[in-house]
């Protein structure tokens, strides 16, 4: 069995970026919502791989944000392709396209792709785009990531319970028709789906998910710890993805939780690695 441990949802900013956060902040609106409060926290790929050699991770899958226009897409993604490169093996990259770009996105896919970037994440379409149902955007951008064989990661949310920076509104009322009209496309729902697992109690809605994974990002600030049992019984545990969101929490904490759920060993370790690593296609 591989003990292989995989945080398929983190973040690394590029120098000029952590070192001028205000004008960054002024200059886009997906950065300000979860970056113009000082305390949260901006790191360098080096950071990230000192965190994952303290937190024993093997790889870390590097997501950038829903930047808002095509020119911070390529600027952070140069960044990520740059890291990726620079620790190869470690990183795992996704990119970050604004699907109102259009062309210029469906480009920005082409390269990221050729770089070696294995998928488009985080993408934030309640504040990159009005809606993600709209054919004439989004449509380019799927085909794309379908012909390529592409992940695509998006922001979920909850319907209810308390507010947050970046909370949004991806709801799985958003979420459930995108994935149902997209079945070709492989996506991965950050933080939980938003809660979406548990409407796979409904056949249809199983069915639907065929092609859906959920990762666990930023879960201690969401929900109790045992939602890893729980929504491993809802959608299976092979559709589970441990995800740290770091540097919101740390690496260490997020596997610790994992290890302590009174869960089979097997589940755990596809949860924390296995999972991930037949998703991504590593040896």
């Amino acid at each position: 069995m591989h003990k292989m441990i995989i945080d398929f949802h983190t973040h690394i900013f590029p120098p000029q970026v952590i070192n001028n956060r205000e004008r960054y902040v002024e200059s886009d609106c997906c950065f300000a919502m979860l970056y113009q409060n000082p305390r949260a926290k901006l790191i360098s790929a080096e950071e990230l791989i000192e965190s994952m050699d303290e937190s024993k991770v093997d790889i870390s899958v590097v997501q950038n944000i829903g930047w808002t226009s095509h020119e911070l897409c390529v600027e952070t993604n140069d960044y990520i392709i740059e890291s990726v490169k620079k620790y190869h093996g470690r990183l795992v990259g996704f990119c970050s396209v604004q699907p109102l770009s259009m062309d210029a996105a469906v480009k920005e896919i082409e390269r990221c792709a050729a770089a070696g970037i294995r998928g488009v994440g985080e993408l934030r379409p309640d504040v990159q785009m009005s809606r993600i149902d709209n054919k004439d955007f989004i449509q380019p951008l799927v085909d794309t990531l379908v012909k390529k064989k592409m992940i695509l990661l998006m922001h979920s949310s909850e319907p209810v319970g308390h507010y947050y920076a970046g909370k949004g509104t991806v709801t799985p009322q958003v979420l459930y028709p995108f994935i149902y009209n997209h079945p070709e496309l492989t996506v991965v729902c950050a933080h939980w789906g938003g809660g979406l697992p548990f409407y796979a109690l409904m056949p249809e809605v199983k069915i639907a998910l065929e092609n859906v994974y959920f990762d666990s990002a930023a879960s201690p600030f969401l929900y109790e710890p045992q939602i890893y049992g729980q929504a491993a019984a809802l959608v299976g545990e092979d559709k589970i993805l441990f995800g740290s969101d770091y540097p919101l929490i740390s690496q260490s904490r997020m596997i610790k939780e994992i290890l302590v759920q009174d869960l089979p060993d097997i589940v755990k370790m596809k949860i924390l690695g296995e999972n991930a690593r037949k998703l991504l296609g590593i040896a």
